[in-house]
């Protein structure tokens, strides 16, 4: 595929070995299920709740994030005005912002992130994500290659500055509140996709689980595979739920995986079978996923 020798470097895994979870402190000699401890009476708990400090380091980190967030957004608002009349710049540029930026917040966050199957991330493919916290997108954006374009809700521009450029970065939204009007964006997208030779990343399940099990997906992305034969790489996210968990401002050191599972061929897929493309690929993630992440 093709992608800047910038981009590259900034995606290189290599670079960030400090990430991977086996370099991480050892964990305590503790009965542990998936990241949790049990207090007395069954209760989950995590090993820095204890106490005040933790938690006021996690606010500096998110602070921190956020202000480095506005920093990069408005340089790189500036570099997609100037490159207003060439699309596929934008998105390449706004590919490059999300290499940056996503690669900087989660090195503020600080989390120890193992990933896997990196043979499988520079396809020219639709990319899908289980979603489960606002990690999920800082990873997405840091490691999704160059060439790719979002999808999103359309309130995504009433987003401060980060909404502003993810318009002007020439990626799609749609409308979910009108059905009619989000079949014409879904056909809108594939064109685009294949026109300019592009990538896709969704969150198939549509929004964000709020205990981080799997939810049912959407049919969006099939749809979406039928248009363009794209093949689907699942990116399989585990433990970002407990690392910074839904209404919560505390950031755990939770060890993170981000997996990447081969190619889903759909060139040979039939409009006929829709529900059993939805179902194929749902079960792959629940099959994938640890027990507490897995749908009930």
């Amino acid at each position: 595929m093709e992608t800047s020798g910038l981009s590259g470097f900034l995606r290189n895994r290599r670079l960030g070995s400090y990430f991977d979870a086996s370099t991480g402190p050892k964990a305590p000699p503790r009965a542990v299920v998936d990241g949790q401890q049990k207090r007395a009476g069954g209760h989950a708990y995590y090993p820095d709740d204890g106490g005040w400090f933790p938690v006021l380091i996690s606010w500096v980190r998110i602070v921190v994030c956020f202000v480095s967030m506005m920093l990069t957004t408005f340089i790189w608002g500036v570099i997609m005005v100037v490159l207003l009349p060439w699309p596929y710049q934008r998105i390449r540029q706004g590919n490059i912002y999300g290499h940056v930026t996503g690669k900087m917040l989660m090195w503020i966050l600080g989390n120890p992130i193992t990933i896997q199957g990196t043979e499988y991330s520079d396809e020219r493919a639709i990319y899908i994500s289980n979603h489960a916290s606002p990690i999920d997108i800082f990873l997405i954006m840091w490691l999704t290659p160059t060439g790719t374009v979002g999808i999103a809700k359309k309130e995504i521009i009433f987003y401060p500055l980060f909404g502003q450029l993810y318009v002007l970065a020439n990626h799609l939204r749609i409308d979910r509140s009108n059905p009619k009007a989000a079949i014409e964006s879904m056909k809108e997208a594939a064109d685009a996709v294949v026109k300019n030779n592009l990538s896709l990343i969704i969150f198939p399940e549509g929004t964000r689980s709020k205990n981080g099990r799997l939810l049912p997906f959407k049919k969006g992305f099939v749809h979406l595979a039928l248009q363009t034969r794209r093949p689907i790489v699942p990116i399989i996210l585990t433990g970002t739920h407990r690392a910074w968990r839904k209404g919560s401002l505390h950031v755990r050191p939770t060890p993170l995986t981000v997996r990447y599972l081969p190619p889903i061929r759909t060139d040979d897929w039939t409009p006929d079978k829709v529900e059993d493309y939805v179902k194929l690929v749902h079960d792959v993630y629940a099959k994938n996923l640890p027990d507490s992440q897995r749908p009930t």
